[in-house]
């Protein structure tokens, strides 16, 4: 009988190639791994010793917290997939604001651990429930939340940037700074894969030597720091729970739920492997065991780590005992002070310079994650602007906070505290409370129809109300009515598009069909083209001379013999026809297969340029504000 087949998550390599990959991770991780604490500790003002001493719990945390994850803990903890746990940049600027809202700095350190220990045990308790929260935490509040952290997290580089002496910024400091960045970008620009993950460690290491080399920078601490040593639990002192600072890291924890599901989807579909709920449980409650580990070993809350996430697509190496011998090697790293005495030593311009990449980055991806919310609604363009106004306001002026009740001061003393509150509680306002304007999916000779609405019709009235996304081809919407009810227009829009994508061959071929090549559409005056197209792109090209007319219909030709279909493409406002006839010469060269799937998405992309005109005609307000943008002469 033959043994069955291991998947590759679960093989494990020999032992050299073990240790070698594992060390490759390892390297990956660490500028991001250890930059956490260092922050923490430079703006919280603690000393040399204490700093090496976060670093090496830190390490040694992260190590054990990916043990829990790659491994796992009996049948309920733990997803089992190649991936590293690190701490969450995300609770930086809270756990600053934590520490400098607390009067003695001696009570720092234990009020931050508390509220560390409170959000891991919400996390693993809060697992199977989590579904519910998701929809106060949308994509328009977790983005606005990671745009607050990452913009208000600059203030922290600003003051590693420069040490002030009379007011004046020191050049010399300002080069540093300057030059770390410039080895960051470069890293960036000019290295791929596995190097490309290592740009900030490059940062990092050139301004430090630098530093070195040039008397600015000593590492006289790494003498003093004991050759082993480990940390022990409550280190700072028993922990001291407060209910303010819990709430801020609970708030972080939700977010980094999010992430971690994001993350762990994504691992899946890198090593081939089917996610199901059970996964998503066991990833969690690894988090929040990690995250109340690293409240009790003086660490912080931890997740998975993006980056390695990043390098198991880029090495197509899927076994989980790699990310376990990554594990170790920080493990032994955070038994070892003088290799946190080494960090430590980084000069503050150094250390300001990489920061502000990867705060800058954090903030980036949070405007990614706003991009996914419907911003042709004027809701999210309220919550995002006031939660991002308000961190700026409390960031810049933060004697604002001084005004304001001393019970109060926490929620509002840091830039990130107050746009996370703005974003969840104008979010819950305004799409949880009462009757929604601005909700209106459609309008029709009825009027308006609302998304809940249309969660109730039958197929036949949900398909005459979305009928102007297609021509006379319709079954999209009547596959689409079959993923009914839908959370958000966000969801709704996502089924048209997998409706699209997913029918029957016959049916795409007479979808496509349905279409009318270029040719026709260009070739139509203002008038025909209206009758022919609602889309917004189809109307902005304006006329076309004899040269490009015979350019244009020589290509429709040509693509019609090539593949027996109409040349069909979505057109921006900004496209020209010189920017259609290149689109389409490169097209040419595609094999039927991919031309298919190229005139499908073209069709998705219509479909979804005709929904927001459904949209802003279903809600005038909304209308008015998408018009800004998309009627500038």
């Amino acid at each position: 009988m033959t043994a069955p087949a291991i998947h590759p998550v679960d093989q494990v390599p020999g032992a050299g190639k073990l240790a070698a990959l594992g060390l490759q991770h390892v390297l990956a991780f660490y500028a991001g791994a250890v930059i956490v604490p260092l922050l923490i500790a430079g703006s919280l003002g603690l000393d040399a010793e204490t700093t090496i001493h976060l670093i090496n719990a830190d390490l040694l945390t992260c190590g054990i917290a990916t043990l829990i994850q790659s491994v796992g803990i009996g049948k309920y903890v733990g997803v089992r997939l190649p991936i590293i746990q690190g701490v969450t940049t995300t609770a930086v600027a809270p756990i600053i604001a934590i520490g400098l809202g607390v009067e003695d700095p001696a009570l720092a350190l234990p009020t931050i651990y508390g509220a560390v220990i409170v959000s891991g045990l919400f996390t693993f308790f809060a697992t199977p429930v989590f579904a519910r929260f998701l929809k106060f935490f949308p994509p328009v509040v977790t983005g606005s939340v990671l745009l607050v952290m990452g913009t208000s997290l600059l203030v922290v580089s600003a003051n590693d940037f420069t040490n002030y002496a009379d007011g004046t910024p020191a050049v010399k400091d300002l080069a540093y700074a300057g030059g770390t960045l410039l080895v960051i970008i470069l890293a960036q620009r000019f290295f791929k894969g596995f190097l490309g993950t290592l740009a900030i460690l490059m940062g990092l290491v050139v301004g430090t030597v630098t530093a070195l080399l040039l008397g600015d920078a000593s590492l006289d601490k790494v003498a003093e720091a004991a050759p082993v040593g480990i940390t022990t639990p409550f280190y700072f002192g028993i922990p001291r729970f407060d209910l303010a600072a819990i709430f801020s890291m609970i708030i972080v924890m939700i977010i980094t739920m999010v992430e971690t599901t994001g993350d762990v989807f994504a691992t899946g579909e890198i090593v081939k492997k089917r996610i199901k709920r059970e996964d998503i449980k066991r990833a969690l409650r690894a988090d929040g065991i990690s995250t109340f580990l690293g409240g009790v070993m003086n660490s912080f809350p931890y997740t998975c780590f993006a980056q390695n996430v990043g390098l198991v697509r880029i090495t197509n190496v899927k076994s989980r005992w790699v990310a376990a011998a990554a594990a170790g090697f920080m493990i032994v790293l955070g038994l070892l002070p003088k290799a946190g005495a080494i960090v430590a030593s980084i000069p503050s311009p150094v250390l300001g310079g990489a920061s502000l990449a990867m705060f800058a980055a954090v903030a980036w991806v949070g405007m990614q994650t706003i991009a996914k919310a419907d911003m042709s609604d004027n809701r999210n363009a309220v919550i995002v602007s006031t939660a991002l106004g308000l961190a700026m306001l409390v960031t810049f002026k933060p004697e604002i906070a001084l005004a304001l009740p001393e019970w109060s001061r926490i929620f509002v003393s840091s830039g990130m505290s107050i746009g996370a509150i703005a974003a969840i509680v104008l979010n819950w306002l305004f799409f949880h409370v009462g009757s929604q304007s601005g909700g209106d999916v459609a309008r029709t000779e009825a009027g308006s129809i609302s998304l809940a609405q249309l969660n109730e019709m039958d197929r036949e009235q949900f398909v005459a109300a979305l009928r102007p996304l297609f021509n006379r081809e319709l079954w999209p919407l009547e596959k689409a009515w079959e993923a009914r009810p839908f959370e958000d227009v966000s969801k709704l829009r996502e089924a048209v598009q997998v409706a699209v994508l997913t029918g029957p061959e016959e049916d795409k071929l007479a979808l496509i069909n349905d279409y009318p090549d270029m040719a026709t559409l260009l070739l139509a005056d203002s008038t025909g083209s209206h009758a022919i197209s609602a889309d917004r792109g189809s109307i902005g090209i304006g006329e076309l001379d004899d040269v490009e007319t015979s350019r244009v219909l020589e290509l429709s030709e040509s693509y019609r013999q090539r593949f027996g279909l109409p040349f069909v493409a979505f057109l921006d406002t900004t496209d020209t026809v010189e920017s259609i006839l290149a689109a389409g010469r490169r097209r040419l060269a595609n094999s039927e297969e991919q031309e298919r799937r190229v005139l499908l998405t073209e069709i998705v992309e219509i479909a979804g340029d005709r929904f927001d005109i459904l949209l802003a005609d279903a809600n005038p307000v909304r209308s008015a504000w998408d018009r800004k943008f998309t009627e500038v002469d």
